[in-house]
Formats: C-alpha cells, structure tokens, sequence
C-alpha cells in the first residue's frame, strides 16, 4: 500500500514537472492585429529574374521581368512577434478589390504576388485591405534606397555587411540591428528592414542574426544595364 502511494505521488511530480516546463501556448498565435512589429522585405528584383530566367527560361517574362527596369521592389510588409511570425489570420481572407492591385503594381509589380501577401500577411495586420496597402506603400517611402543601388547599369560584386552598412548610412535611425541582407548561391536576394507599428526603425534580434553569412554576393544589373 505504501509502495502505490509512494509510486503515485511519484507520478504526480514527474507530471507537474513535465507541465511545468513545457512552452507557454501563445493565446495571440495567428490573431488578427497581434504582433509586435512589421520586416519590410525589398526584392532585388535583378536577381529575382535572373533566377527565374535560369529555372524556367522564356516562362519567366512576367511583367516584373519584361522590359522595364525594376531595382528594389516590396516583396511584403509582415508582421511579426519578437519571436515567429503570425499567417494567414483568416481564412478564406477578405476579398481583395483588384483596383487595389492595380494601385500597387508600381511598388509590388507581380498581381500573384500582392493576393498572396495579402492572404498570408496583410490578414494578420488587424487593417482592412486598402488600409494594409496603404501602410505597404508608406513602409516603402520611409526606406531611403542607397544611391548606388539606384541605377545600376553593370553587374555588382558586393559584401553583406557592406550592403547593410550602405542602408544604414543612407537612413538615419536605422541600425545594424535591425536589417537583414537575403540571399542565394550567389546573388543578393533581398533586404530586410524592421519596423514599429508606427512604422519607425527599430531592432530585431532574431531577423539581424539570420543575415546572409556569405561573403561576396553579386548583384546583376537593372534590366536594360
């Protein structure tokens, strides 16, 4: 009798324990408006089309890849805990009014890609659908692109850091901290920067440290160049 409630009081502990230690569940996880900051991700879209072309060949004269010469462009606004990152907050999502689209081709030149943002991300901002473009559009105007990367007309050997460094000085506020260079085998991808809710610079640990490790990249030339 002793050993059974010696052995049941052991149990109880081991599972108490085992409760004790295990994550906290996240009573916001995928909730409309919670999140703790926006990453703006800016496509070098050279590359984008560079890899393109290479996977899938004459299929890859989408209007972003045609003939005008498209530099950065947004690939997303999204939000994101300090932590993770919250998606597709509701389904089916709100539907999305395609003279929206159409006002965003200039900045987000791919209409597949500004339904898919808005279904992964833009539901997780708590905004109505033009008010979430609205801030894509602002998050835009508040990145200052560096001037060499404006009109690039040859191919660019580059250093990561060097880029992240060149954004810094190029925006007042913004610190090694909180951006983050993306790329490839060999190409540099993207650039991203984190912003407040207010959409202010402001760090993130956990994108910075994610920053592409290589140590020369290339960045191909505008289209045209």
């Amino acid at each position: 009798m002793v050993k059974s409630v010696v052995r049941a009081a052991f149990v109880a502990l081991v599972l108490i324990a085992a409760v004790s230690q295990a994550p906290a569940q996240q009573p916001r996880q995928n909730e409309a408006g919670q999140f703790d900051f926006y990453v703006l991700s800016l496509s070098w879209s050279p590359s984008f089309c560079a890899a393109a072309a290479e996977r899938d060949g004459a299929r890859a004269a989408t209007l972003q890849c045609g003939a005008r010469p498209y530099s950065f462009v947004v690939h997303g606004l999204w939000p994101q805990y300090d932590k993770g990152f919250p998606e597709y907050c509701q389904v089916p999502a709100p539907r999305l009014d395609r003279g929206i689209v159409a006002s965003m081709l200039d900045v987000m030149p791919a209409p597949h890609l500004i339904f898919n943002q808005w279904d992964r991300h833009g539901t997780c901002s708590g905004l109505a659908p033009r008010a979430y473009f609205e801030a894509v559009r602002k998050a835009r105007a508040v990145v200052k692109i560096p001037p060499e990367y404006i009109d690039l007309q040859e191919p660019l050997s580059v250093n990561p850091a060097a880029v992240a460094e060149a954004f810094i000085k190029a925006n007042p506020g913004l610190a090694a901290n909180g951006i983050a260079i993306g790329c490839d085998k060999k190409r540099l991808t993207e650039v991203r920067i984190c912003l407040s809710k207010e959409l202010q610079f402001r760090d993130c640990a956990e994108i910075a440290r994610r920053s592409c490790p290589r140590d020369q990249l290339v960045m191909p030339p505008l289209r045209g160049g």
